[in-house]
């Protein structure tokens, strides 16, 4: 179970990357940006698999935080992964979408724009790691359609 925890919680390893791993975690996402969008029809469904993925997500970086013994470690990029979801939720499966939303995800990821800095500081455990990534990919989804609207048609 330890194992599985991990390997989840790194994103298939690569939040072991020595330079750049949510880069490396963010890049996991792409191919299930492109599952999500493939039955992003029915809303509802996709709304509570991407709600289940972050519940899921949260409980897997608590878990990951225990077992490496370090509060949001570089380890853990399953946190990147739900955000980029986030930053992409029904976009058009595009290569233009998904390299405008990687880069726009990962800028805000860093900048963490509230109050995802206040979620990154204050909150404890595996919600404190993933939510603010989902904070940072939802407004990235947002600024994501106003640039696509300008730059991609």
């Amino acid at each position: 179970m330890h194992r599985l925890t991990l390997l989840l919680a790194s994103g298939l390893y690569t939040g072991y990357m020595p330079v750049a791993s949510g880069t490396w975690g963010t890049l996991v996402a792409i191919p299930l940006f492109w599952l999500f969008a493939a039955w992003q029809e029915a809303v509802l469904l996709t709304l509570v698999t991407w709600v289940a993925a972050v519940a899921g997500a949260c409980w897997i970086a608590g878990r990951a935080e225990t077992l490496l013994g370090e509060h949001d470690s570089g380890v853990i990029v399953i946190d990147e992964i739900v955000g980029y979801l986030a930053a992409t939720l029904f976009l058009p499966p595009t290569w233009g979408h998904t390299i405008l939303a990687f880069f726009v995800f990962r800028a805000l990821d860093v900048l963490k724009p509230f109050p995802a800095g206040w979620i990154d500081r204050r909150m404890p455990g595996g919600s404190g790691v993933v939510l603010d990534d989902v904070v940072s990919g939802l407004y990235s989804n947002v600024v994501t359609r106003l640039l696509a609207a300008w730059f991609l048609t």
